[in-house]
Protein backbone atom coordinates (compact mmCIF):
# COMPACT_ATOMS: atom_id res chain seq x y z
CA UNK A 1 0.00 0.00 0.00
CA UNK A 2 1.27 3.21 -0.43
CA UNK A 3 0.54 4.58 2.82
CA UNK A 4 3.15 2.14 3.94
CA UNK A 5 5.74 3.04 1.15
CA UNK A 6 5.97 6.89 1.44
CA UNK A 7 6.66 8.99 3.42
CA UNK A 8 3.47 10.88 4.43
CA UNK A 9 3.05 14.23 7.24
CA UNK A 10 -0.12 14.47 9.43
CA UNK A 11 -2.04 12.88 11.92
CA UNK A 12 -1.43 9.69 10.25
CA UNK A 13 -0.29 5.96 11.44
CA UNK A 14 -0.11 2.98 9.53
CA UNK A 15 -0.06 -0.13 11.28
CA UNK A 16 1.45 -3.58 9.87
CA UNK A 17 0.68 -7.09 11.25
CA UNK A 18 3.52 -9.46 11.25
CA UNK A 19 4.46 -12.94 12.64
CA UNK A 20 7.85 -12.73 14.08
CA UNK A 21 10.24 -9.47 14.75
CA UNK A 22 12.41 -10.52 11.85
CA UNK A 23 9.94 -9.64 9.77
CA UNK A 24 8.69 -6.70 11.01
CA UNK A 25 12.35 -5.69 10.98
CA UNK A 26 12.77 -6.63 7.30
CA UNK A 27 9.30 -4.77 6.48
CA UNK A 28 10.25 -1.47 8.66
CA UNK A 29 13.31 -1.53 6.60
CA UNK A 30 11.81 -2.05 3.03
CA UNK A 31 11.08 1.21 1.99
CA UNK A 32 13.35 4.02 0.94
CA UNK A 33 12.51 6.15 3.53
CA UNK A 34 13.30 6.31 7.28
CA UNK A 35 12.53 9.48 9.52
CA UNK A 36 10.65 7.71 12.12
CA UNK A 37 9.60 4.65 13.92
CA UNK A 38 7.70 3.58 17.19
CA UNK A 39 8.19 0.11 18.86
CA UNK A 40 5.48 -0.44 21.48
CA UNK A 41 6.79 -3.72 23.45
CA UNK A 42 6.77 -4.39 27.38
CA UNK A 43 10.32 -6.33 26.36
CA UNK A 44 13.39 -4.34 26.85
CA UNK A 45 15.18 -6.88 25.08
CA UNK A 46 12.88 -6.70 22.25
CA UNK A 47 13.09 -3.25 22.02
CA UNK A 48 16.91 -3.25 21.94
CA UNK A 49 16.65 -5.93 19.46
CA UNK A 50 14.66 -3.62 16.81
CA UNK A 51 16.05 -0.35 17.70
CA UNK A 52 19.35 -1.40 16.66
CA UNK A 53 17.88 -3.46 13.36
CA UNK A 54 15.40 -0.16 12.07
CA UNK A 55 17.12 2.06 9.59
CA UNK A 56 15.40 5.34 11.01
CA UNK A 57 16.82 8.58 12.30
CA UNK A 58 14.93 8.27 15.09
CA UNK A 59 13.01 5.22 16.96
CA UNK A 60 10.69 6.19 19.74
CA UNK A 61 10.01 3.36 22.13
CA UNK A 62 6.58 3.09 24.48
CA UNK A 63 6.06 7.10 23.14
CA UNK A 64 5.71 9.29 20.53
CA UNK A 65 6.67 12.31 18.93
CA UNK A 66 9.08 12.96 21.86
CA UNK A 67 11.74 15.33 21.79
CA UNK A 68 14.88 17.26 23.32
CA UNK A 69 16.70 20.05 21.83
CA UNK A 70 20.50 18.23 22.85
CA UNK A 71 18.78 15.13 21.07
CA UNK A 72 19.76 14.96 16.88
CA UNK A 73 16.95 14.86 14.79
CA UNK A 74 16.83 13.53 11.27
CA UNK A 75 16.11 10.75 8.95
CA UNK A 76 18.16 8.03 6.92
CA UNK A 77 17.78 7.58 2.93
CA UNK A 78 15.59 9.88 1.24
CA UNK A 79 14.84 11.07 4.13
CA UNK A 80 16.87 13.97 4.76
CA UNK A 81 20.38 15.15 5.14
CA UNK A 82 21.86 15.89 7.86
CA UNK A 83 20.46 16.21 11.95
CA UNK A 84 19.01 19.64 13.27
CA UNK A 85 19.33 19.90 17.06
CA UNK A 86 21.96 18.53 19.62
CA UNK A 87 25.74 18.98 18.86
CA UNK A 88 25.14 17.42 15.05
CA UNK A 89 22.97 19.66 14.45
CA UNK A 90 25.49 22.46 15.28
CA UNK A 91 28.10 20.79 12.73
CA UNK A 92 26.32 22.35 9.53
CA UNK A 93 27.26 25.65 10.58
CA UNK A 94 30.73 24.69 11.06
CA UNK A 95 34.20 23.89 8.98
CA UNK A 96 36.90 22.62 9.83
CA UNK A 97 39.96 23.82 8.62
CA UNK A 98 43.84 21.64 9.22
CA UNK A 99 46.75 24.13 9.50
CA UNK A 100 49.96 22.22 8.79
CA UNK A 101 52.73 24.28 9.21
CA UNK A 102 56.62 22.81 9.21
CA UNK A 103 58.44 23.55 12.74
CA UNK A 104 62.24 23.78 12.36
CA UNK A 105 65.17 23.81 14.85
CA UNK A 106 62.41 21.79 17.11
CA UNK A 107 63.89 19.68 19.95
CA UNK A 108 60.71 17.63 18.86
CA UNK A 109 61.90 16.91 16.08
Amino acid sequence: MIIAQDEIFGPVMSLMKFKTIEEGIKRANNTKYGLAAGIVTKNIDTANTVSRSIRAGVIWVNCYFAFGNDIPYGGYKQSGFGREYGMEGLKQYLQQKSVVTPIYNSPWL
